[in-house]
């Protein structure tokens, strides 16, 4: 499902990454957090495609599925 994240022990700690580069999941998802376009992250990083960027939050998304969190009070 997931084929484009990789979890590799050697490559930044085991963190799930994309196609095993040294670019996180968590680096794209943040990104797009902050407001960058699909275009302009692969602009940046020449390496991905959109496909990356798109499996990259799916991936955020399956992981936070079925999180509870309380957000403080």
């Amino acid at each position: 499902m997931f084929e484009r994240i990789t979890h590799d022990p050697n490559v930044l700690g085991g963190r799930a990454t994309i196609r095993g580069l040294r670019i996180s999941v968590s680096h794209v998802v943040n990104l797009v957090a902050n407001g960058m376009t699909v275009a302009e992250i692969v602009q940046e990083l020449p390496d991905l495609d959109a496909d990356d960027i798109r499996q990259a939050l799916a991936y955020a998304a399956a992981l936070a599925q079925d999180e509870l969190r309380s957000l403080g009070a």
